[in-house]
């Protein structure tokens, strides 16, 4: 009941937020971002996954869901969390292409990673001491990556969108990712438009 009043008390007070989008703001470029937590049920220890799509500098798709299998290290965690970003991506690639956006499948789609153990392994199939107990479904990551449909990179703990999806964070933290999928108070953005007109 506590978690559901936090919850209640945020939308109250974020009535007036938003997505804002902006015409080429980033080329008609799909960006996404994986993340994952690792062994966070108490319970079950399972992880959770979570990914974030971009389009016009605002977020498109994000989803934060419990992985079905216990993994055994960080590193699996995030492979598997990739794994699922990836299968999100290719079917997000065929909608974008269906409605037109050609320049946004014509290139491989980059998705970032805070884990560059995740991306080694995703790219270098010799290291098969830390992926051969990893389910053989997760493994279709590396085909994507190997035929440059995605471009898996790394990024900055900091700079990882996914993460508010997938951790408690502070509150500074949670501000400077909630406004980097795009979100923000439309009230205040109006306010910086009315300003910009009387200077005009």
């Amino acid at each position: 009941m506590l978690a559901a009043k936090r919850i209640l008390r945020y939308l109250k007070g974020t009535l007036g937020y938003g997505i804002w989008y902006q015409k080429g703001q980033d080329e008609d470029c799909l960006v996404g971002y994986t993340d994952s937590e690792y062994a966070g049920d108490l319970n079950d220890r399972k992880s959770t996954s979570g990914y974030a799509f971009f389009l016009d500098g605002g977020v498109v798709l994000w989803a934060s869901k419990k992985q079905p299998v216990v993994t055994l290290s960080t590193i699996e965690a995030k492979f598997v969390a990739a794994s699922y970003t990836a299968a999100q991506c290719i079917w997000l690639r065929r909608i974008l292409e269906h409605m037109g956006w050609e320049t946004s499948v014509k290139k491989a789609t980059r998705v970032y990673c805070d884990n560059s153990s995740t991306i080694k392994l995703s790219r270098n199939l010799i290291l098969h001491g830390r992926s051969k107990h990893i389910d053989v479904r997760f493994h279709f990551l590396r085909d994507l990556v190997k035929d440059e449909v995605i471009e898996l990179m790394h990024c900055g703990f900091e700079e990882q969108a996914a993460n508010i999806l997938t951790k408690a964070l502070k509150l500074e933290t949670f501000e400077f990712l909630r406004a980097k999928l795009g979100v923000i108070e439309f009230a205040a953005r109006e306010g910086t438009r009315k300003s910009e007109d009387e200077v005009n």
